[in-house]
């Protein structure tokens, strides 16, 4: 089945307001979600705020069934967060790295989460090994493993990079994580909502993800997949009386499964709105969601690539729905504010957000344009119109 596409625009109020190209950054959120959240607010400003969270449990309860179905595990491994950031630092602030211990990554790492990894190194004195890529620009299976020795005690993997079309290969390095019993951390911020995930194939022991982006939920909202058999793995970095009971006097119990790395007080609208944006996307298919957005993402980036001042940047065997790219004698910001100003939204993407990758392809700031499924061929030539008219091409 394809996208509806009129439909798909029709349920978004937004897309009669502007060009969306920022999906990586936040989607315009589909009119569902919009009456989720306002309904609760509504209800809050009518009932109070404790109340209205109990009148709607069902629906709270709902959105941990919804993320369950999205990643295809069990509820009892889902935390709900603020977002994909502290998702991650859940998992990582709470392995038990000891000096001398190596974590693995890829040269696409994020900078929030890299910087977590230098804290570390500071902290407990770990290694940070940074596996590099293969000829596809992908990280290299090949000499993943040959990194693995028995120090390595984490391989901490971005799925989609900020900075570039790639699609990294998940399935492939949880192969290699189980054949060597190595836990297996996946940033799935940018590919959730873009692309199916699911972490039986994928075979990861904890995902962080956020509802922003290409889920279409709210902005304060995120979710944690920890794999129940291993829970035992981590000791959670926060303790509240949200994420454990104190039982006695001196001593207190975990709360079961993965709501032990959550804390009491949350965006109770947006939690209820995220589970709406899950179930709307899942209604439309994940599949057909991705077949969708990697065929406007082909369309973009070669549409792009005819512009001649223009080089794209985006590299991997397989890539997504972001298309980055810069021009030879025009700064990156001053197209944004050049396709702002016609009501286009792009964002900048500074080295610093990926400066391992940044700096071993001499990247500059490049300009982002992220496409999703309600986006249309008519909005890309539009773009690229005025992008070449900026240029001063015709």
């Amino acid at each position: 089945m394809s996208i509806d596409i009129n439909k798909a625009r029709a349920e978004t109020p937004g897309c009669a307001n502007v060009l969306h190209f920022n999906n990586a950054g936040a989607a315009l959120m589909p009119a569902p979600v919009i009456d989720a959240i306002q309904s609760h607010i509504q209800l809050e400003s009518e009932i109070g705020g404790y109340e209205a969270r109990a009148a709607a449990d069902e629906k709270y309860r709902g959105t941990y069934e919804a993320i369950a179905r999205l990643l295809n595990c069990d509820a009892s491994e889902i935390a709900l967060v603020e977002n994909a950031t502290r998702a991650w630092d859940q998992v990582f602030y709470g392995m038990p790295f000891q000096e001398g211990d190596t974590v693995l990554t890829a040269q696409a790492s994020y900078a929030s989460n890299y910087l977590a990894m230098l804290h570390m190194g500071t902290r407990k004195r770990i290694n940070i090994k940074v596996v590099p890529n293969d000829e596809h620009g992908q990280v290299s299976i090949e000499r993943l493993e040959e990194a693995i020795d028995d120090s390595v005690r984490l391989i901490a993997l971005t799925h989609v990079p900020t900075n570039s079309g790639l699609v990294n290969p998940a399935v492939e390095v949880g192969k290699v994580a189980r054949k060597h019993g190595i836990p297996y951390l996946l940033d799935a911020c940018q590919s959730v909502g873009q692309l199916p995930v699911d972490v039986q194939t994928i075979g990861c022991n904890f995902l962080s993800a956020t509802g922003r982006k290409y889920l279409r939920g709210p902005r304060g909202t995120g979710f944690l997949y920890v794999r129940l058999d291993s829970i035992e793995l981590l000791h959670p970095p926060v303790i509240d009386l949200h994420s454990a009971t104190w039982t006695s006097r001196d001593e207190y119990e975990w709360q079961p499964g993965a709501r032990r790395f959550e804390n009491w007080e949350s965006n109770v609208a947006g939690n209820i709105a995220l589970g709406t944006a899950i179930n709307y996307a899942l209604e439309w298919g994940a599949d057909e969601i991705w077949d969708r957005v990697r065929a406007l993402g082909e369309l973009l980036r070669a549409e792009l690539a005819k512009i001649p001042e223009l080089t794209v940047h985006d590299i991997g065997k397989e890539k997504g729905g972001i298309v980055t790219f810069s021009a030879q004698n025009k700064a990156s910001n001053e197209i944004k504010t050049w396709l702002a100003a016609l009501k286009m939204n792009v964002v900048t993407s500074t080295p610093e957000y990926a400066r391992l990758d940044a700096e071993a392809r001499n990247l500059p700031e490049t300009v982002r344009a992220s496409v999703h499924y309600y986006n249309t061929e008519e909005e890309i030539g539009r773009f690229v119109f005025a992008v070449r008219s900026f240029l001063g091409g015709s």
